[in-house]
């Protein structure tokens, strides 16, 4: 009985995990000096003639809808000034669980049940372990991958292989 616990974790779902993590100004670490920086190519003119942005800009931007579990709350893509991209978790809240993820799909979002098994069925990118079921959180994307062959963002439960909620990203 104690085994089946543990592997369940039921306590997981009355526990809440809030993290508000700030919008990243740079790369992966977040600090300036850190960016990456092109070398050998300080004598070329730039690739295009108007000024990079100064900050962040979002790039791609859905709504949470629920799925197995009530969960609310925005996803974005950003296009930080290094020109790296992050997604961006805003007010999430659903319920907190065992061995939740946070998967870019290539799966469309589906409302109901239609949509709970989908996110890894087809290519999919985990992210990283969901750090909190509340509040705000980023993850960097790898800089080899392309976003926009991945148009939704999961928080999957790894354990039971459903969705607790999901957002369909738009461009911007």
């Amino acid at each position: 009985m104690a085994a089946v616990l543990v592997w369940f974790k039921p306590w997981a779902l009355w526990v809440d995990e809030t993290v508000h993590e700030a919008l990243p100004s740079a790369g992966p670490s977040g600090d300036p000096r850190e960016a990456p920086r092109a070398t050998g190519a300080a004598s070329l003119p730039p690739a295009s003639s108007s000024p990079a942005p100064a900050g962040p800009v979002t790039v791609a931007r859905g709504v949470f809808l629920s799925h197995e579990h009530t969960t609310t709350g925005t996803a974005r893509i950003v296009r930080l000034p290094d020109g790296t991209h992050t997604l961006r978790l805003e007010g999430l809240d659903t319920s907190n669980g065992p061995d939740l993820h946070v998967l870019l799909s290539e799966a469309p979002v589906k409302e109901g049940r239609a949509g709970w098994y989908v996110f890894d069925d087809g290519r999919h990118l985990d992210l990283a372990p969901l750090k909190g079921n509340r509040g705000d959180q980023n993850y960097a994307l790898p800089t080899d991958v392309d976003w926009s062959d991945y148009p939704s963002v999961s928080i999957w439960c790894d354990r039971f292989d459903v969705s607790f909620g999901a957002a369909p990203l738009a461009p911007v």
